[in-house]
């Protein structure tokens, strides 16, 4: 269960429409009706969980309803009021990360994937290209451990690391808690790299100025389909590991259409973190975004030399 957004306190399961909690493998018994095909309608009780009908085929859809969820004890308004409760205070902190962020000239990106997408990889390659031409600084989300903040400390720029326990995405009072333990970044970058999770952290706004989110070609072309308020919420995505596509049935047309289906908007650059293909329009998106110019582009200007 997510501590924070509360997100896995359920499980639901279909059966004759009522949910049960985690764990839970009887339920109350339950009078309803059954239509059967020797055309005679009855009546009968027994207890849920105590057996379970498996169709063949079928798809559940909980996302149709007032809340779309089912948490016993609880109403859906109540738990609507909760999440809305929840968002409106991360937002309110968020709005005074932004405001920070502004104030100093830092441009945030919030990298979003799936575990093992190869975010940190492509993060590692991203400060060494461009350390030297702006002031860069990392916040790394992860449940346990200090490795991913370890490998970016290793290229010279500080990181700070947070781990959130149980928590399945950064919030924004995480954030500004960690600007607090940043070294002042003025007119630079601030990268900020997500729980890897492909659902909460699309909610979850951090103060930062886009969403990216990374995919791999390892994952399957799909997943934008699977998981569309990841890719609706971001504004750029970054497919990578394009140098294992040789070795891969990976549709790049399908991928690239499954995510303009789901965010017309959304941007997208193929990428390799080993090769460095794609990075260097990867920086412009940057550049052009962020209002960054090269320091060293702005001493040549000054007649300062390179």
């Amino acid at each position: 269960m997510c501590t924070i957004c509360g997100c896995g306190t359920t499980d639901i399961v279909e059966e004759h429409g009522v949910g049960h909690p985690t764990g839970a493998h009887a339920g109350p018994a339950q009078d309803h009706d059954h239509d059967h095909d020797h055309g005679q309608d009855h009546s009968h009780t027994h207890a849920h969980g105590a057996h379970h009908h498996e169709p063949a085929e079928r798809t559940i859809d909980f996302g149709k309803g007032l809340a779309g969820l089912h948490i016993p004890g609880m109403t859906q308004e109540r738990t609507i009021r909760i999440e809305r409760d929840i968002l409106s205070k991360n937002d309110a902190l968020a709005e005074a990360n932004r405001t920070r962020l502004i104030d100093t000239g830092t441009f945030a990106l919030n990298l979003v994937s799936s575990p093992g997408s190869g975010k940190t990889s492509l993060l590692v390659r991203a400060i060494t290209d461009l350390k030297d031409r702006w002031p860069i600084a990392v916040i790394e989300g992860d449940q346990q451990t200090s490795r991913d903040a370890d490998r970016i400390r290793a290229t010279g720029v500080p990181a700070v690391q947070v781990n959130t326990g149980k928590g399945c995405h950064l919030d924004a009072h995480m954030v500004g808690h960690a600007l607090d333990h940043l070294p002042p970044l003025r007119d630079g970058l601030l990268f900020i790299e997500n729980v890897g999770n492909l659902v909460c952290p699309a909610a979850f706004d951090l103060g930062e100025a886009h969403k990216v989110v990374v995919l791999s070609v390892t994952e399957g072309e799909d997943k934008p389909l699977k998981y569309p308020g990841m890719f609706a919420a971001a504004d750029l995505m970054l497919l990578n590991k394009s140098d294992l596509l040789p070795h891969l049935e990976f549709d790049v047309a399908a991928c690239l259409a499954a995510a303009l289906r789901v965010n017309p908007y959304i941007q997208i650059l193929t990428v390799s973190a080993r090769t460095g293909e794609g990075l260097a329009a990867f920086y412009a998106w940057i550049e052009a975004r962020g209002s960054l110019r090269p320091r060293i582009e702005e001493s040549m200007v000054n007649g300062l030399g390179p």
